[in-house]
């Protein structure tokens, strides 16, 4: 994939636009996806467990956005039991990005190697 394209596709990630036209949005509420794009009408969730294959990336999401802090508390000599509550916070605050973000990162990836 050519760097331009690479780069479109991201921004559109970060925007959290449609995978096919890269202009529409994906998501209408905080937790709630619009079943259709508003711009190209590509039909989000193909079939039921779509989202299952999003799973990965929220696992991945929250390992990258986890070790940092884990890292550091750990070089800071902090205690075990406050590293488990800072990450479980992080988590519970971090939920809808995570949500969100594994969403859009799994209808772009699955767009790129099963276009529709």
């Amino acid at each position: 994939m050519p760097f331009e394209v690479a780069g479109i596709r991201l921004l559109a990630i970060l925007k959290q636009r449609c995978p096919r036209c890269l202009r529409g949005n994906v998501f209408v509420t905080l937790w709630e996806m619009d079943s259709h794009c508003p711009v190209c009408l590509l039909e989000f969730e193909r079939e039921p467990g779509y989202f299952l294959g999003a799973m990965y990336f929220s696992y991945g999401l929250a390992v990258v956005t986890g070790t940092p802090p884990c890292i550091l508390m750990l070089a800071m000599k902090v205690s075990d039991l406050w590293i488990i509550l800072v990450l479980g916070l992080q988590l519970v605050i971090s939920s809808p990005l995570l949500f969100r973000y594994s969403r859009i990162m799994w209808l772009h990836f699955d767009q790129i190697f099963d276009p529709r």
